[in-house]
Order: structure tokens, then C-alpha cells, then sequence
């Protein structure tokens, strides 16, 4: 490259374009380039993999972390509206200024070493959290774990928080083969914690082979609540009378417990009070996690795009009172099972508003419709059908049309792909400024 981007946006344009493969599995190339950059964390780190509800760990852990006084660094993504929520040091998002200049460190020592835009932006952030004296770093994985570019990291605690089918391509068809994958984010000799109440046995062996400390759910710790309040309790360590954590959603427990967890194997390195704790997890906040918008109708967004992910969904609608009618705003990946989402989804939503996104691996509006159709879904046309199935060219358009057919007591859910929940959050943005 003869002369560097100057403006973020011209650096994620090339690097989008640049690696042959989007999703190129393997560690070889970044922990060559990790090394040249000589990217070290003096601080510890903490690695979160799993299905669904790593974004959600993620947030709890440094929404408690920060209440504590920490200086925490965090690494998360996908992102909504801008690039930059991908890292955050001391719970804001870094600039422009920042990321470029970690984006020219990368080019720099790379050299004749081809990086996808996952290892580079990955790399870029790593070398930034590790120069920026962080007194904790946390670090959500991207695909699988065992192959994904985080692993280059040794991290002191590593989280697996649910193991469910997804990316099937990539990680296999079944929950013994996606187990072991993200039990390679495992270490020998350090906390290894798994919340997944039934922890696929691949996953247990290989933290067992390698000599990990493994904590499992139900074995080293434990949740129990009732309406008002809950308690963990650990190896050593008891948390009770905690509030519930202010993301809502059935699974939120699981992933508190397993933060705790975290921060029980962590105690001498990072104490934590019984106050930060609790201010914590009422503090935190994660956009697109089953969040509730103010007013009416209610407005759902949530990044539920397999299976696993809708099941809860459905369960969270059903713990919401009761709502005339839901209207759904759906779009979604190719290579997702959409199937299994619709028919875990199709008893809540009567009309359906399905949408093309922006990006070729998209299914398309009108093949979600067929598979609709396919489910039983009946595509109503009458203004009065009590189902219905409409199509749209974008997820700003397909979300007008359900904002102008619901009334008050009515529900909208936004849901099915990142890019759907960004597509609305942007056209909420515009509307509102």
C-alpha cells in the first residue's frame, strides 16, 4: 500500500476489500503480527466465548468492574451505528484518532502477511487495550474460539457462556464438535468457566486434558432467586441479595452468575465489594439485548439470529403482558437456520415485516417470505387479516411500515441479524435528531 487511509472510514473500506476470505480460520498470520507488534497485557485479562450472551457478559463485567474504580478496556463487536463501540476504555468508546493509529502499528509490521479485516481491526484494538494501562482487560471472541483471533491471547479467566448450533459451516453441525471449539479458549492452570447448565462433554474433556481450573454451573457455583432479589454462591465466595441485572431477558441470570464466577477466580488480583457488585449489574447497559424502548407501541430490539437466541426471545415475550398484536421486522443471514427461528418465533408475531440487508450473505425478503409461507405463516393482505407477511427493501423501511400499522397496545420486534437492529437504531436516529 503506497499511501495510508487518513480517515477511519477509508481504513474499514480497505480493509473490507483487501483479504481474499471474510472469515479465514486460523492463528498462524495474527500471531505473527502479534508478535512483531509485541502486544503483551500487564493486566488481567478475561476471554468470553459462546453462543449467545457474550455481549451481554461482556457488559456486566465492566459495568461491575468500573463501579469498583478499575480501569477496565473492552472489546466487543459486532458494532451498531459506528465502528468505534467495537473498543471502549473506561466504558467509552475510543476515537477515530486512536483506532487509525493502532490501524497504521498493524500495517506497519505486517508485511507481506494478508489479514482479514476481523484479525486486523482485532490486532489493531489488542495492541491499543495493551498500551493504555489498564488495570483489566475483557475481550468477547468472534467465531468459535479455538481458531479465532482472540485465542492468540493467554487470558487469565476465560468464560464459555452457552453452547448452541450456529455457524455450522465453520464449527460443525452438532454441540459436542462447537463445544470443543470454544473450549480452545480454555488455559492450562487458569479459571476456565462454563454457564451453560448442560456443558457438552468435548468441552469438559478438553478442559480436563489441558489441566484447566474448570468451574461449571450447578458444581462450583450456583444462582437462586425469587421475584424481588438473587444470591450466587461459589467456591469460596457468597453474593447475596443482589438485584437483577437491569439487561432484562430469561438467560441473564446464567451470564451474572458466570461474571461472578469470573470475579470470585479473580478476588486477589481484583477484589470487588458486595455494593459495586450490585450497583453494577443495575447499571448496565447493552443496546440491541432484548431493550425495551420507551413508549407506545413497545418496541423490541433484539440480535436474536439463531435458534437458541429466538427460543428466549419467545420466552421474554411471553413474560411481557399481554400485546393486541406483534409486529415483527425480520431479517437475516443466509447461512442462519432460519427455519428453526421462525418456528420459534411464529406463535408470537402475527405480522411480519421481512426486510433484504445491505451485505451479499443476506437472505433475501423474499426468500424469508417463502420460508414464512412454508411455516404456515398465512401472508394476509386485507387491512383487517389476522396475519400477515409484507416485504421490504431495508430494515428503515420495513420498520415505517410496522410504526404505521400498530396502535398503542401492539408490540414491534425488531430482530433476526445485527443489521437489522442497526438499520432501525439508524433510522430511529434520524427521525429523532
Amino acid at each position: 500500500m503506497h499511501t495510508p487511509p487518513t480517515t477511519l472510514a477509508n481504513w474499514l473500506t480497505l480493509l473490507e476489500s483487501r483479504h481474499a476470505k471474510a472469515i479465514d480460520m486460523g492463528l498462524d498470520r495474527v500471531a505473527q503480527v502479534k508478535e512483531r507488534l509485541g502486544i503483551q497485557f500487564q493486566c488481567p485479562v478475561i476471554t468470553v466465548a459462546g453462543t449467545n450472551g457474550k455481549g451481554s457478559t461482556c457488559a456486566m463485567l465492566e459495568s461491575v468492574l468500573l463501579q469498583a474504580g478499575y480501569r477496565v478496556g473492552l472489546y466487543i463487536k459486532p458494532h451498531f451505528l459506528r465502528f468505534n463501540e467495537r473498543a471502549r476504555i473506561g466504558g467509552e468508546s475510543v476515537s477515530d484518532a486512536v483506532l487509525i493509529e493502532n490501524f497504521e502499528a498493524v500495517e506497519a509490521q505486517r508485511g507481506e502477511i494478508s489479514l482479514s479485516y476481523f484479525e486486523f481491526t482485532t490486532l489493531a484494538i489488542m495492541r491499543l487495550l495493551a498500551q493504555a494501562g489498564l488495570d483489566a482487560v475483557i475481550l468477547e471472541v468472534g467465531l468459535g474460539g479455538r481458531l479465532d483471533a482472540v485465542n492468540v491471547i493467554d487470558a487469565d479467566v476465560a468464560i464459555v457462556t452457552s453452547v448452541d448450533i450456529d455457524h455450522t459451516d465453520y464449527l460443525g453441525d452438532t454441540r459436542e464438535k462447537i463445544g470443543f471449539e470454544k473450549a480452545g479458549i480454555f488455559r492450562a492452570g487458569r479459571a476456565a468457566i462454563c454457564s451453560d447448565p448442560m456443558p457438552p462433554e468435548s468441552l469438559v474433556a478438553h478442559a480436563q486434558a489441558i489441566g484447566a481450573d474448570l468451574w461449571l454451573l450447578g458444581r462450583d457455583f450456583n444462582y437462586a432467586g425469587d421475584k424481588q432479589q438473587w444470591n450466587y454462591g461459589g467456591r469460596s465466595q457468597r453474593r447475596n441479595s443482589l438485584g437483577y441485572p437491569s439487561l432484562r431477558g430469561a438467560n441473564q441470570l446464567l451470564n451474572a452468575a458466570a461474571v461472578l464466577a469470573a470475579l470470585e477466580a479473580l478476588r486477589h488480583a481484583l477484589p470487588v465489594g458486595a455494593q459495586e457488585v450490585r450497583n453494577g449489574l443495575v447499571m448496565v447497559d447493552l443496546p440491541g439485548r432484548f431493550q425495551v424502548l420507551p413508549g407506545r407501541p413497545t418496541v423490541v430490539l433484539d440480535v436474536a439470529h439463531n435458534p437458541h437466541a429466538a427460543a428466549t426471545l419467545a420466552q421474554n415475550f411471553d413474560n411481557m403482558g399481554f400485546h393486541r398484536f406483534t409486529y415483527a421486522v425480520f431479517g437475516a443471514m443466509q447461512d442462519k437456520d432460519i427455519d428453526g427461528i421462525i418456528a420459534k418465533l411464529k406463535r408470537q408475531v402475527d405480522h411480519w415485516c421481512v426486510t433484504d440487508l445491505p451485505v451479499p450473505r443476506a437472505a433475501s425478503a423474499e426468500q424469508l417470505k417463502q420460508k414464512l409461507l412454508a411455516a404456515g405463516v398465512a401472508s394476509g393482505t386485507g387491512t383487517d387479516a389476522e396475519q400477515s407477511i409484507h416485504t421490504f427493501a431495508s430494515p428503515a423501511l420495513a420498520y415505517a411500515n410496522a410504526v404505521s400499522r400498530a396502535e398503542e397496545n401492539d408490540r414491534i420486534a425488531v430482530f433476526g441479524s445485527f443489521l437489522t437492529v442497526a438499520g432501525v437504531m439508524a433510522a430511529r436516529n434520524t427521525e429523532f435528531h
